[in-house]
């Protein structure tokens, strides 16, 4: 947790890490978010979380999904940090 931002495991991971970062404050999707500061806090906040996990060195992804061809199943914007394994691109 920072002050802008909460981090939870993702409760249908498709890494061995998954763990989604949220702004305290609602945005419904990327497209209302007023101006960076909101990414940049979760961008934070997912760089210590991959710390933490143990993920930073290997590396990781951090993906926002955004509206429902973008593949966003929740109103509220956030992001996934992915890690634990390879990923390819693109992704599927």
């Amino acid at each position: 947790e920072s002050e802008e931002c909460l981090a939870f495991r993702d409760i249908s991971p498709k890494s061995p890490v998954h763990v989604l970062v949220i702004p305290k404050r609602h945005f419904g999707s990327l497209e209302e978010v007023p101006d960076a500061s909101v990414v940049g806090a979760m961008s934070m906040l997912a760089k210590a979380v991959a710390r933490a996990e143990g993920i930073a060195g290997q590396g990781y992804r951090c993906v926002i999904n955004t509206g429902s061809d973008g593949g966003q199943p929740v109103g509220h914007i956030h992001m996934h940090v992915l890690g634990g394994r390879a990923h390819s691109w693109p992704p599927g």
